[in-house]
């Protein structure tokens, strides 16, 4: 008779205790990288599959799989909750893979939910190869992608403009009176950091005191935004606009500059990117450019929904407009002009 691995299975394999396990599967607790590795390589090896992934698969309950970099990223969390909003009702499970932004953890899951014969896959991160989608296009698996670039052919994607968002960003900081603009990017193996970049670069490389080295990077994080403000004044003391490519990096900026007593938006103004909801509750509040990121939520389920039940794929790329947000990180200074 055949058995099925066990989660004590796993632990005993990966040689940590079965709490640690547990806390990777339901990502509620510290797992470090070197046991995380070792956990996904056993669940791997033992074809173990999660038991609330078994309880679906029993109840003959339609799924699906999101796989997402950082949950513990408010745009993420709500980005799942309109995906969970919209499924719940048409009675299907979503089935939460938290990557870290780590690839070789995505190509485990990616792997996992192939083999569990999940119902379709809402992907939200960076490492996703078209290798990877020729897989998911061969077994037939619907797909849907959220804030990836173009060129992905034969997939149905949902993103925002994140070229003009960041002009609009930049256009802001120069119209409140910013005369020299730092840009904090992401991780360049983010569709969405490259082209916020490209978007702040259109708008400053025609000015006389732009320089590359106006960029540093922050690597989506609060941490990398506190880091990168160090690394911009040492370069460039005269600073006095930074537009960071995401407002947890925004709200880094803003925590450095206040440890380091600059007053904003007088000395440095700051505008973020995503409209996530920690905007408001820091002081100053935070201007950002704003995305719809419950809307593209709501509209990534039901695109792949719509796909799992037509059982045909209905390619096409669903692009969202953004909007200023405009709060006191560069209000006062503007309304000084």
């Amino acid at each position: 008779m055949f058995l099925l691995a066990t989660i004590k299975d796993v632990a005993a394999l990966a040689g940590v205790s079965t709490a640690t396990v547990s806390r990777l599967i339901n990502q509620n607790g510290y797992v470090s990288k070197h046991s995380e590795e070792r956990i996904l390589q056993a669940m791997e090896q033992l074809n173990y599959e999660p038991l609330v992934l078994r309880k679906m698969t029993a109840l003959n309950m339609p799924t699906i799989g999101l796989v997402l970099p950082d949950i513990a990223n408010p745009f993420f969390s709500e980005l799942a909750r309109a995906i969970e909003d919209f499924a719940q009702p048409k009675g299907y499970a979503v089935f939460f893979c938290n990557s870290d932004h780590q690839d070789f953890k995505e190509k485990n899951y990616m792997e996992f939910l192939r083999k569990r014969n999940i119902d379709g896959i809402i992907y939200a991160s960076s490492y996703l190869t078209q290798e990877e989608l020729q897989k998911l296009r061969k077994e037939k698996i619907p797909f849907v992608l959220i804030d990836r670039a173009f060129g992905m052919e034969k997939s149905t994607v949902i993103r925002c403009n994140n070229f003009q968002g960041a002009q609009i960003a930049v256009q802001h900081l120069l119209e409140s009176g910013c005369s020299k603009i730092a840009h904090v990017y992401g991780p360049w193996e983010a569709a969405t950091a490259k082209e916020r970049t490209d978007g702040y670069e259109s708008v400053v490389r025609s000015y006389a005191w732009y320089t590359p080295s106006l960029m540093a990077p922050g690597f989506f994080q609060i941490e990398g935004g506190m880091s990168a403000v160090h690394t911009l004044l040492r370069r460039h003391p005269d600073i006095d606009g930074i537009f960071a490519g995401n407002d947890l990096m925004a709200i880094g900026v803003l925590k450095a500059l206040h440890r380091m007593g600059v007053r904003i938006p007088d000395d440095i103004a700051i505008c973020g990117f995503d409209g996530i909801k920690l905007t408001e509750i820091v002081e100053p509040e935070l201007t950002t450019v704003t995305q719809p990121i419950y809307e593209m939520g709501m509209k990534a389920a039901q695109l792949l929904i719509q796909q799992i039940e037509v059982r045909e794929a209905h390619l096409e790329v669903v692009e969202l407009d953004v909007s200023l947000t405009v709060r006191d990180s560069t209000r006062r200074r503007s309304e000084q002009q």
